[in-house]
């Protein structure tokens, strides 16, 4: 993992003198040990336009204009500005933000996690990043911008009839997340017309607890080849684990009865059911656990070199990240919180 430092006056005087003797950024950011990146935002920060004796001009670095740029940014807020003196807390919180992938709130409760001492809320931290106080850390390494009001739900009627069980027929008891076992499951599309594989999501309700499996084909026969193989490692309880599976009307959901009849015995292992055409925010906890996984997969990647081994290690991170729904707890130890009611 790399590790941030900050930039001091005798570091840009360093630069200064490196700048002149022709040096470029990247050299600069070697010798220095500091990110390039950071490197570039400093020489940005001290620019300014030199008339040479020729009465030509060329931009040069200041060291002194860079450190007044920072000394204003530092006393923009007075006596609110709290991380000047939490040095250890600003470069822990850069460190899981950029390589670690967090959200601001997230990173915060990491930090916490970790016993680092701070007196930064989430809205301050947030300001910070925007008035462009952190070093390193800026809008752009941001995984999403904060939310604004929340859409209404619509409630839709059913417009065509699906093979298998209408979400209209599902206990309103779901509907709660009250309970455990209740299943949302999805696909997640590769680079369209590219990519051969692609990704099978499952997301229980009540704890958001995320399985994913990357399929060889975006088939109907590739999903129910993937429940059979959760249901071999489950095994006697899938039953009690997967109790039902909602999911929406793409081609790859169309063997409705493939999916519930079990592999073991032929009976039936789930419940399957329907959304409506075209509604995807009856499986909110799969669109918003999507976004978790396209931080590591942006849109129009091809998935055909990956590995499950790949797909694992993101569906850990996921599972693994606190979430501010359940004051910071992950999802990985609300589900063996489950598990255990479901063994004792």
């Amino acid at each position: 993992m790399r590790s941030f430092k900050h930039i001091s006056f005798n570091d840009r005087l360093k630069i200064e003198v490196l700048r002149k003797a022709g040096h470029t950024p990247k050299e600069i950011a070697e010798i220095l040990h500091f990110h390039i990146s950071t490197i570039y935002r400093e020489l940005k920060r001290g620019q300014f336009e030199a008339l040479n004796s020729d009465l030509t001009t060329e931009i040069r670095y200041s060291p002194d204009i860079a450190q007044e740029y920072m000394n204003g940014v530092l006393s923009a807020k007075g006596a609110d500005l709290k991380i000047g003196n939490e040095k250890e807390f600003a470069d822990r919180i850069e460190e899981i933000i950029i390589n670690e992938g967090y959200s601001p709130a997230a990173a915060l409760a990491k930090v916490k996690e970790e016993g680092i001492d701070f007196t930064v809320c989430v809205t301050t931290l947030y300001s910070y990043i925007d008035k462009g106080i952190f070093y390193n850390l800026t809008l752009k390494n941001l995984p999403e911008k904060r939310k604004g009001e929340k859409k209404h739900k619509r409630k839709t009627t059913q417009k065509r009839a699906t093979k298998g069980e209408s979400i209209e027929n599902r206990p309103e008891e779901i509907d709660t997340r009250e309970t455990f076992g209740h299943w949302e499951m999805d696909t997640v599309v590769g680079a369209r017309g590219v990519s051969k594989k692609s990704l099978l999501v499952l997301t229980e309700r009540k704890t958001r607890k995320e399985i994913i499996f990357l399929l060889k084909e975006h088939t109907a026969a590739a999903v129910v080849k993937a429940l059979d193989r959760l249901e071999r490692k489950t095994g006697a309880a899938f039953r009690k684990i997967f109790k039902t599976i909602t999911v929406d009307n793409g081609s790859e959901f169309a063997d409705w009865q493939g999916m519930e009849r079990s592999k073991r015995n032929k009976k039936n292992r789930t419940k399957v059911y329907y959304c409506h055409p075209y509604s995807s925010w009856e499986r909110g906890s799969n669109e918003n656990q999507n976004k978790l996984v396209r931080r590591h997969i942006p849109k129009g990647v091809n998935f055909d070199d990956k590995t499950q081994g790949d797909i694992d290690n993101i569906a850990e991170w996921i599972n693994n990240y606190p979430r501010r729904l359940f004051e910071y707890q992950s999802a990985e130890k609300l589900y063996n919180d489950e598990l255990k009611k479901i063994a004792a």
